[in-house]
């Protein structure tokens, strides 16, 4: 089955159909591109919806995902996240696999259709001037041999007549002999050109067509594979992301057996118990008794406006409603929040309190690494003045060490206020005491005398009296045992040394140029890097004295400093 012997006179609608061919090749691209932009779109609209719900920072809907339901959730938007990334994927394969490889194979298709059609059209040419030479060769033959025989009939005229002169017939009869031979010239020339068609045409029409149809019908026949191959890629692209779509889908199944409803009612009573002790009982008062009626302290219109009824933690309170209140709240109306969180109940003031000291104290550790890198890098400018003033780091030293004062004073005054709420709640677990233990034991005297000078309102807020000697005076513990058993950090880089350091003052190492070391902490801006040698020797070198390798998984990029 071949086009060049079966459709050897259909150049026109071979022409047409390879045409449409590449047409719907074209299609076929123009599908796919949509189908990407596509792909793209849901993509980021995907990503937009995640990030839509994604909780604020430092706000309230942050503090809603301690509950295991809201960690599900948002472990299910992240989820969707790498989910958009798996349709891009997607988009970039085709684009790639598909579109750019089918557009540089359009191209060279046309080029080579271009090609064939263009020889068959030369062939055509070829045998059309062929075939108007044969007639013209035909038309001259004819028109000699007519002449010869009008030339033949005047010569027998003139021979016939006898009033003709014999010169007259003599002329008469060489011009027929001429008429004769150019008719006998034209018969040889028309049969050399016929001759001469036959074999073009045959070539024609049985080698020169069948060749370039066949070479038409070859270019035809791999366009059609190859827009097949493109459509089991198409399905490829699509079937290679399943997997991993799969497993993000396992992720959100699994994101949502970890709810635990226990563990979020657990989470509520943490968030919202205030440590009081439900009311006791009203005592009935007997107005047939002959007395003057006095207003006890369990009565309700003592409770609701006069008088401050001592607040008994540990034991029944008897004929207290204050829990059930709303003081409170018109107190929060008409004014901002107090400094010591008095208007919080015990427990959630406790919360509070312990919050912001630990909030005190990373500033502190964070104000005491500033003065550190400071004081080395004076360290520093002394040994090398070439690389700065000394001097000129002593305002900002002073400034920082003042701020680490004033800020470790802030955190003895909420210090005291936490060991007041302490000493005044129900006893705890020994475990619950150390985590928010910010006191000795040997300064009972002072929780206690904290303790004394304040007193319970009604509505769950505190009253303090004029008395405050004790407050400030409660000295904190030492935190340093807590991380004398710290973990090495691990490298996140190489680095290698461009001069030679002399590391004199403690916390620095020694380096030698051009020697290679292990990074295991970045410059913080304060223009030291921290490096280890060993697992037993490390510390601080300046930035500007090594070049710095990040590892890819830490940074993903080299840094030269």
């Amino acid at each position: 089955m071949s086009w060049g012997t079966e459709l050897w006179d259909q150049f026109d609608n071979l022409e047409k159909h390879t045409q449409w061919g590449i047409d719907i090749l074209e299609k076929y691209i123009k599908f796919v591109k949509e189908r990407t932009e596509i792909e793209l779109s849901y993509a980021k609209q995907l990503r937009n919806l995640a990030k839509k719900y994604q909780p604020k920072k430092n706000s309230k809907e942050e503090e809603e995902y301690r509950y295991t339901a809201c960690k599900a959730f948002l472990s299910t938007l992240n989820e969707m996240n790498d989910y958009a990334g798996q349709h891009e994927v997607i988009s970039e394969n085709m684009t790639s696999n598909i579109t750019v490889e089918l557009a540089r194979y359009v191209q060279e298709l046309k080029q080579e259709r271009k090609s064939y059609f263009h020889d068959g059209r030369k062939a055509q040419q070829h045998i059309e001037i062929c075939w108007k030479q044969l007639e013209s060769s035909k038309r001259r033959f004819e028109r000699d041999c007519k002449e010869a025989d009008r030339a033949q009939q005047y010569f027998e005229k003139m021979d016939a007549d006898i009033n003709v002169t014999k010169a007259d017939v003599e002329k008469a009869r060489q011009q027929a002999q001429v008429r004769h031979q150019m008719a006998e010239d034209s018969k040889a020339d028309y049969s050399s050109i016929l001759q001469k068609f036959n074999h073009e045409q045959h070539e024609y029409y049985y080698t020169h067509i069948p060749n370039i149809f066949q070479k038409i019908q070859e270019m035809e026949e791999r366009r059609i594979v190859r827009i097949g191959e493109s459509m089991k890629t198409y399905a490829e692209v699509d079937r290679q992301v399943i997997p991993i779509i799969g497993k993000c889908l396992d992720e959100i199944v699994k994101a949502a057996e970890s709810i635990d409803q226990k563990n979020d009612s657990q989470l509520v009573i943490e968030a919202y118990k205030s440590g009081f002790e439900p009311p006791g009982d009203i005592e009935f008062e007997d107005y047939t008794q002959p007395m003057k009626r006095t207003v006890s302290d369990n009565s309700l219109s003592n409770f609701r406006g006069e008088g401050k009824p001592e607040l008994k933690f540990g034991g029944k309170s008897k004929g207290k409603l204050w829990p059930f209140i709303k003081k409170n709240k018109l107190s929060l109306k008409l004014g901002a929040t107090p400094e010591d969180f008095s208007n919080l109940p015990p427990e959630q003031r406790r919360k509070k309190l312990q919050q912001k000291v630990d909030e005190l104290n990373k500033e502190i550790q964070k104000e005491m690494d500033q003065r550190d890198a400071i004081t080395k890098m004076k360290d520093v400018y002394l040994k090398n003045p070439q690389m700065g003033d000394p001097a000129s780091l002593d305002h900002k030293l002073t400034e920082v060490s003042q701020n680490i004062e004033k800020l470790r004073l802030e955190a003895q005054k909420f210090e005291a206020w936490l060991a007041e709420v302490e000493g005044r709640l129900p006893a705890r677990s020994e475990q619950a005491r150390r985590q928010s233990g910010m006191f000795d034991a040997q300064n009972p005297a002072t929780v206690n005398s904290c303790a004394q000078d304040r007193e319970s309102s009604p509505d769950g807020s505190y009253t303090e009296e004029q008395s405050q000697e004790g407050e400030g005076k409660v000295l904190a513990t030492d935190f340093d045992d807590e991380f004398d058993e710290e973990e090495p950090l691990p490298a996140i880089g190489t680095c290698k040394a461009l001069y030679t350091f002399e590391g004199q003052n403690e916390g620095t190492i020694s380096v030698a140029e051009g020697e290679t070391l292990y990074v295991i902490e970045e410059d913080k801006g304060d223009g030291w890097t921290r490096i280890r040698r060993n697992e037993d020797e490390e510390g601080y070198v300046p930035t500007s004295y090594v070049e710095v390798y990040l590892d890819k998984n830490a940074k993903g990029a080299k840094t030269y400093i």
